[in-house]
């Protein structure tokens, strides 16, 4: 059965390299989603549902992608599955979608191709999930400054160098479940976002001042500002 409109969707992510597993899953948690990770197949079928999608590698240490998408029917029927691999050969994609998957999605991927890949497997639900934002809207920042380029650079550097303590503060308010602290940080946050440009966090600041007690949206802003912190070198 699909997931309820406005739903966040849940997707199940089962990749053993723990690089990929992170660029992938920091990706699609900008969707929003909710990802659970499984490193292989003993991992996924322990995870608990029920999932809107799962995002399967095609080889894992304990067994194949193509079996443990059986095993995965047999409890249910209605996610959507897609098939990650390396091998970009026709007859490993033609082996995959016999066996289920409806796509097959071939490592190294952009972001964007994920998204997209991710967005059509979802379907109806997908449709629901915006567009994600650049992390860095030159357009926006020089709008909200006149078009001036160095006003734009000066004010970007001032924002990443308090962002680290913004963000440690924003975090700490959310363990003390300090909804008004928080939603104060965010609020002061979503005003620098927009002179710096950084529209990825902008986004994210605001849904979660909506809703400070959501650890999705927790975690996005994690993804989403930390994606900016490795800019100050």
């Amino acid at each position: 059965m699909p997931p309820a409109h406005g739903a966040t969707p849940s997707i199940l992510l089962v990749e053993d390299d723990p690089v990929s597993a992170l660029f992938l899953s920091t990706t699609l948690e900008a969707l929003p989603a909710r990802v659970r990770i499984a490193e292989d197949c003993a991992q996924a079928l322990a995870a608990a549902g029920p999932f809107d999608l799962w995002l399967i590698d095609a080889n894992l240490p304990d067994g194949s992608g193509t079996a443990l998408l059986q095993h995965l029917r047999m409890a249910d029927a209605s996610a959507g599955a897609l098939a990650h691999t390396a091998d970009a050969t026709s007859t490993t994609r033609e082996r995959l979608l016999s066996a289920g998957f409806a796509s097959v999605l071939v490592k190294p991927l952009s972001a964007q191709a994920l998204l997209d890949a991710v967005r059509n497997a979802l379907g109806d639900k997908g449709s629901d999930v915006p567009a994600p934002r650049p992390d860095w809207d030159e357009t926006a920042a020089l709008a909200a400054l006149a078009g001036n380029r160095e006003h734009v650079a000066t004010l970007r550097q001032l924002f990443l160098s308090e962002l680290p303590a913004t963000r440690t503060a924003c975090l700490d308010a959310f363990a003390r479940a300090d909804d008004a602290a928080l939603r104060a940080l965010l609020h002061r946050l979503q005003a620098s976002c927009g002179f710096a440009g950084a529209a990825a966090l902008a986004e994210v600041a605001s849904r979660w001042h909506v809703a400070p007690g959501d650890a999705t949206l927790r975690d996005a802003f994690v993804a989403a500002s930390g994606r900016l912190l490795p800019a100050q070198g």
